[in-house]
């Protein structure tokens, strides 16, 4: 394997091929990083790499191991190592409550929520721990539903608090490898997503009501995620939380 320094960090980013990943792409690869483009859809990644020299797209499902080991091995080949990891790939997954979701739905979720996210993680430790100077950071995309649930969104909400003790037992294990994890728990910034659960139009309330709740803009949310990238290995990030100003988190429902 090829030890050679870049002259600028190096980032994996999942799910890079809409929202919230976008995003966090193109912002770092704006700031200085070299970025692995990670995604089901080739053509949407094109997208997001636009051109850029710095940007390397890899079409990758989270929930399949020998993608996930493509992905990292692709990044260690052009530049020889990885120093941060945004594990955001993510569906939200059926409306259903526990009564109603079927087996295959549950599992589907999991798959990508989850258990894509470890796959990752670990794939990133692996190489964290290989390169020279070891060490890197881990940014795990949570959701305030690690907080607080919304009506009918079961194995989203399961996922997304399970994403909070794999941030920490990362965090712990990675300790005396130089290694950081921490995790950023998202609330209504403008994505598909949150479309598709009519947050714009009206989104189920814990008292049945539907409501229209305030969104902000995506790339807002990503300056959160550099902000938590950009700090030095002598500082962790445990866990941050950004929201839309005004949305019904704190007091829910």
């Amino acid at each position: 394997m090829n030890n050679a320094q870049p002259a600028g960090r190096v980032a994996v980013v999942t799910g890079a091929g809409s929202g919230i990943g976008r995003e966090v792409a193109r912002q770092m690869l704006a700031g200085g990083y070299r970025v692995a483009l990670a995604g089901r859809r080739e053509a949407q990644l094109q997208e997001t790499a636009d051109g850029h020299p710095d940007a390397l797209v890899v079409p990758c499902d989270v929930t399949r191991p020998d993608d996930v080991g493509r992905l990292f091995e692709a990044a260690w080949q052009q530049w020889g190592r990885v120093d941060v990891l945004f594990n955001n790939a993510g569906v939200f997954g059926p409306a259903a409550s526990v009564d109603e979701i079927s087996v295959d739905d549950w599992n589907a979720t999991v798959a990508v929520n989850l258990t894509g996210s470890m796959l990752c993680a670990a794939a990133a430790v692996r190489t964290m721990k290989e390169q020279e100077p070891r060490g890197g950071r881990i940014i795990n995309n949570g959701s305030i539903s690690a907080h607080s649930p919304r009506p009918r969104t079961v194995a989203y909400t399961v996922t997304k608090h399970a994403m909070t003790g794999l941030t920490k037992s990362i965090e712990l294990d990675g300790r005396g490898f130089g290694i950081t994890c921490g995790q950023i728990d998202i609330g209504n910034t403008a994505t598909d997503i949150m479309d598709a659960i009519g947050v714009g139009s009206g989104a189920l309330q814990a008292d049945g009501s539907r409501r229209v709740e305030p969104m902000f803009p995506v790339a807002d949310a990503a300056r959160a995620v550099l902000m938590m990238a950009d700090m030095p290995g002598t500082a962790s990030v445990g866990s941050v939380v950004v929201t839309a100003a005004g949305m019904p988190f704190v007091g829910r429902g």
